[in-house]
């Protein structure tokens, strides 16, 4: 069996909180429908229940990603850098997206943040990839 590294345990809590963050929300959005008739409270509480889980794993998926570009050599390439620029604009949107979602009480606010956050973290999660030479 291989040797965990330092590193290999900063990949393994992004990728995890990244994961948590992402996957939740799509989790989440099949729930939904159903709770919805159940009732509104039902609707509530699974998503004040998310946001406990989600928000802890969008800092640790923030704060390891910090620590993977500390970890990062200085010699990344105009393309590399250029990802990455995209990648952290995008986290910026998507924590946005997420916060305006669980402060509005108008409907198509709440579905444009939703599906908005939801598109950008795949797109982040990709980028990850490529900036991991995926």
């Amino acid at each position: 069996m291989l040797s965990p590294t330092l590193d290999s345990l900063r990949i393994f809590l992004h990728i995890l909180a990244a994961g948590v963050w992402v996957g939740g929300q799509f989790v989440l959005a099949g729930v939904v429908p159903g709770l919805r008739k159940i009732g509104p409270e039902a609707t509530k509480a699974a998503a004040n229940g998310f946001a406990k889980v989600a928000w802890p794993a969008f800092i640790v998926a923030f704060a390891t990603g910090i620590w993977n570009l500390l970890a990062q050599d200085l010699d990344s390439t105009s393309e590399f850098n250029a990802t990455l620029g995209i990648k952290l604009v995008l986290v910026v949107v998507a924590g946005f997206s997420a916060f305006q979602h669980s402060r509005s009480e108008n409907r198509a606010v709440k579905a444009l943040t939703g599906a908005l956050g939801a598109v950008v973290g795949i797109v982040i999660m990709f980028l990850g990839v490529l900036l991991a030479g995926g």
